[in-house]
């Protein structure tokens, strides 16, 4: 990308200018993914790409990478790709996050196509994404004391014919017939040039990456080189990326935040990635010793999920010395005001909101970085694309532009939009002539700043999980004595939602709450979307054409929560509580205390402040 020089978008004025001054092909003149590291390697050659912590302990000698060593490895895991799989294989890879993930991750991309997967998932939905992918090539972690991934991958490979397993493993691991050993084929391989020709670039498919949970047919978006660089290139403009940043790398690379804002946009710039071990901040240790390791390494920007951030603040900073740290930022779920407000008062610094969606090649809109942060927004749209907020009609359709302050559908259009999911048939109602239907509700401010008010699709977003509640309503329904199963998000303080499923019974069953809970662990796949209750209720609500109601159901799984908060936790045992659909966050939620507890209106109002929906304290 060309040189930005002291190029700082602030307001909305800053951007239109930087827009005005430049075509978008003039600041972004690569056309493939190896441009962007080639690029970086000529300017920055030997300055620190990675550092990789593999415990993070006080006296830790980290990993380095710089970048003219990166390029050199990616090159390498190209050719290695390309003679194992043929001309542009599909190269799929089930790891933590090490220096070989982002070798195969852009190396697959390189040479082929890569196919991030969640290692998370169980094995059977795992073999119908391969499948479904056209997967040659799967890189896979080898044997770990805590992690299943390579029993798994030798699953995998009975499961799907002719895949071809290449193994990350620790020096000294002994071979096994008929796996590759990743780091040993790709030392055999040229690291200064390609073997096969011309790099994939432009319009070719650089990656798919799986979406929307396992709901039987797995749902495969498009990247291609083009709508990443776009979307990474308006993700280091917005957040004002340059050589000197050193940023916090947490997210796991089979989600397009860690690989795109948290990965291409800081490659594309020199940033410097602390990758703070394989688990980020899943790793206890690493919550534990955040700001020991962010005064350490001198870090400038930390990232990560709302529940995480939210994590790491219930650690005292201490004596660490923090000063170099200029911003935070996070995204995948929308970001509880109380959470903003701690992480100012414990830092000094803003917490910015990034949206991003797969579809999206990553990322839609982020709020400035070098700007004041606008509290509850989104930001505005990357540079070079468009953010429109849509009315929607009675029948589902979309409609007009909404007025600034109304409530409608958020669209994209841009380079950064996909081509689509890979199985055509998922594009209906999503993809449609360039425009981009989010399924997120929102609006526009007066400034053109991005607001997201809630979905119009139900998607749960557990810690920035997206859950389909079809695929826990579908294994609920199984079960021999619910005639109709409802899941939606149930609000909570640490993760914004978690999965509530209410059921219907048939007529004269009988089940005990154990049994319900035992058969949802038993039958949905990601443990994630177990639901955290289940309740029974005489009859779930439907629409006049025989669909599902969740807005009134959202509302019930709201009230469950506060009452549970204000009544039985907070002790007041005459508070009432009413929940209702809509207003700028979704829902409103209304707390009625009595006269002789009106001294308990600060301590209520702080505890609502850590959810997602309005909430009002009032004294009757």
């Amino acid at each position: 990308m060309a040189d930005l020089g002291d190029k700082r978008i602030r307001t909305h004025e800053d951007l239109a200018q930087f827009q005005a001054e430049m075509t978008l092909d003039q600041r972004l003149p690569e056309r493939s993914i190896l441009d962007v590291f080639m690029a970086s390697a000529a300017r920055h050659p030997t300055a620190t790409a990675i550092t990789m912590l593999m415990t993070g302990a006080p006296d830790e000698q980290p990993r380095r990478v710089d970048y003219g060593q990166l390029l050199a490895m990616i090159r390498g895991a190209a050719n290695m790709f390309s003679e194992l799989g043929g001309p542009a294989p599909g190269v799929a890879y089930m790891l933590p996050s090490l220096v070989e993930t982002y070798v195969t991750l852009w190396g697959a991309e390189t040479a082929g196509y890569a196919v991030p997967i969640n290692f998370l998932l169980q094995a059977d939905s795992i073999a119908e994404l391969l499948k479904a992918a056209g997967v040659k090539i799967l890189v896979t972690l080898g044997p770990h004391p805590q992690l299943d991934i390579w029993e798994k991958a030798l699953q995998l490979r009975d499961q799907v014919p002719g895949l071809i397993l290449v193994r990350v493993s620790a020096a000294g691991t002994p071979p096994e017939k008929g796996v590759v050993d990743f780091n040993a084929a790709l030392m055999a391989q040229p690291h200064d040039h390609l073997t096969f020709g011309e790099p994939r670039s432009g319009g070719d498919v650089a990656a798919y990456f799986h979406t929307g949970g396992t709901t039987g047919v797995p749902k495969l978006v498009a990247h291609t080189h083009r709508s990443q660089l776009v979307a990474g290139f308006g993700g280091a403009v917005m957040c004002g990326f340059t050589s000197d940043d050193v940023l916090t790398a947490t997210l796991p690379l089979f989600h397009v935040a860690g690989t795109i804002v948290a990965g291409l946009s800081a490659f594309m710039t020199g940033v410097e990635l602390i990758v703070m071990t394989p688990a980020g901040l899943r790793n206890p240790a690493i919550v534990r010793d955040f700001w020991r390791l962010v005064a350490q390494h001198k870090a400038t920007l930390v990232g990560g999920v709302p529940t995480a951030i939210g994590a790491v603040l219930q650690t005292p900073v201490e004596d660490n010395d923090i000063s170099n740290l200029r911003a935070g930022l996070t995204g995948a779920a929308l970001l509880p005001p109380a959470v903003g407000a701690r992480f100012k008062e414990v830092t000094g610094c803003v917490l910015y909101e990034i949206f991003g969606m797969t579809e999206a090649s990553g990322l839609v809109s982020i709020d400035p970085l070098c700007g004041s942060g606008g509290v509850g927004s989104v930001g505005w749209p990357l540079p070079y694309t468009q953010v429109d907020v849509l009315r929607l009609n009675s029948d589902g359709s979309l409609g007009e532009d909404c007025a600034p302050d109304e409530i409608g559908v958020v669209t994209v259009r841009g380079e950064n939009v996909s081509p689509g999911y890979r199985d055509p048939k998922h594009n209906k109602g999503v993809f449609s002539d360039g425009l981009l239907n989010s399924g997120d509700l929102g609006y526009k401010d007066a400034q053109g700043r991005v607001y997201i008010a809630g979905r119009s699709k139900d998607l749960i977003i557990r810690s920035g999980h997206n859950i389909d509640p079809a695929m826990i309503e579908n294994a609920m329904s199984a079960h021999p004595a619910v005639a109709l199963a409802a899941a939606v998000g149930m609000p909570d303080a640490y993760a914004g939602e978690l999965p509530l499923c209410f059921v219907e019974l048939h007529e004269g069953a009988v089940v005990s709450d154990e049994d319900l809970h035992k058969h949802a662990q038993a039958s949905i796949d990601e443990r994630p979307a177990w639901p955290k209750q289940i309740h029974i209720i005489d009859t779930v609500p439907l629409t006049t054409v025989g669909k599902i109601y969740k807005p009134s159901l959202r509302c019930e799984a709201a009230k469950l929560r506060v009452v549970e908060l204000v009544q039985t936790e907070l002790g007041l045992s005459n508070a009432g509580v009413e929940a209702v659909d809509g207003g700028a966050r979704g829902m409103r939620v209304t707390v009625t205390l009595a006269e002789a507890d009106r001294a308990f209106v600060p301590a209520v109002e702080k505890a609502l402040a850590a959810y997602l929906f309005e909430a009002k304290v009032q004294v009757q």
